[in-house]
């Protein structure tokens, strides 16, 4: 197998860690992360001043000389799968993609296949120059099988990282539309008992909480004040819908991004998601408030009510703006048009 050489001397005042001072002195165009320098480190692949080196903890002087030895990527054991994908934007560095509603984005136990990860492995063929040593799509953010919407996927190493540390940073613009129970407003006495909402100029609905995953039921998150991953959602009405109004079209923006991050927070406040079946989207609708075909659109709706409608970034080679929306998924306008008609 064919391999490359990284060559590079450690700068002043180097951490007291090995891993620690290649990691800081790699040359940036190497696109070697922590966690791949930190891989080869235990591999062999790393000599300083022509000597192996295999302990991540020995200490390195300044001007020591430090070779890395990087193998070409390796092919995935993902097989690509001709699945049809809706391309927003592509160049030789990243992929966005418009999800549909249920497709996963990366193969597990349950879902070895027929994912948005072997469709990109398709598409995308020998475009893929090698994420963490692997010829592979780099998914660097996610969202559920059945939400709808924007993704952008990394197509090489260099690229994974800048658009990783953007996203571990929260600078990654992410707007999502959902549809939920009841109207979120300033004026609801009811929210101002629920702890960790509060409201912002604009009516705008804010959320925060710890989240970790349920003590009794993995497949779920939970809301927490103490422990778990700090989470910030912001929730802005742009429409409502019944008479008197019982349902609401929102804006949710992420601070950050955690899991199910959306759905658990808008039912912690009490605007669960239509159709989510995780966090008691199914309500029961006062009767007169919606038409009865409308009614009946709410109640057949089949996953929650979120599209991820807008992504913006920083271009992680170019440096350039980019900013993406997509129109909503044909099945979640349909429910709005009929609850328009309502």
């Amino acid at each position: 197998m064919s391999s490359n050489l990284v060559s590079f001397v450690i700068g002043a005042a180097p951490p007291a860690r090995l891993d620690k001072a290649i990691a800081r002195d790699v040359p940036e165009a190497a696109a070697l992360s922590r966690t791949r320098l930190a891989r080869l480190l235990s591999d062999g692949s790393v000599q300083v001043d022509g000597v192996v080196v295999t302990n991540a903890k020995a200490r390195v002087a300044e001007g020591a000389r430090i070779d890395v030895t990087v193998a070409q990527a390796q092919d995935s054991h993902i097989e690509p799968e001709d699945i049809p994908l809706s391309v927003v934007y592509e160049d030789d560095d990243l992929i966005v993609v418009d999800k549909p509603a249920g497709l996963v984005v990366h193969p597990a136990p349950g879902t070895p296949s027929g994912t948005l990860v072997n469709a990109l492995m398709h598409h995308c063929g020998d475009a893929l120059s090698g994420v963490g040593g692997m010829k592979r799509p780099g998914i660097v953010h996610r969202i559920d099988k059945d939400t709808s919407g924007l993704l952008v996927v990394a197509k090489s190493d260099a690229a994974h990282q800048g658009l990783a540390a953007q996203f571990a940073a929260h600078t990654a613009e992410r707007a999502y539309r959902a549809l939920v129970y009841g109207v979120p407003d300033a004026g609801d006495p009811r929210l101002r008992g629920v702890r960790g909402a509060s409201f912002e100029t604009g009516n705008v609905l804010k959320i925060t909480t710890q989240l970790a995953r349920h003590k009794t039921d993995r497949q779920r998150q939970a809301v927490l004040f103490e422990g778990g991953r700090h989470a910030v959602t912001r929730a802005r009405l742009l429409h409502s819908y019944g008479t008197p109004p019982v349902l609401a079209e929102v804006e949710c923006r992420l601070e950050t991004g955690r899991t199910h991050q959306i759905r658990v927070h808008m039912a912690h406040a009490g605007h669960g998601l239509v159709g989510d079946p995780v966090y008691g989207g199914r309500r029961k609708l006062p009767r007169g408030a919606l038409s009865e075909a409308a009614q009946a659109a709410v109640a057949g709706f089949g996953r929650q009510a979120l599209h991820a409608a807008t992504l913006g970034f920083v271009h992680p080679l170019s440096g350039a703006a980019l900013r993406f929306d997509a129109p909503l998924s044909a099945d979640f306008e349909a429910l709005l048009q009929v609850l328009a008609r309502a």
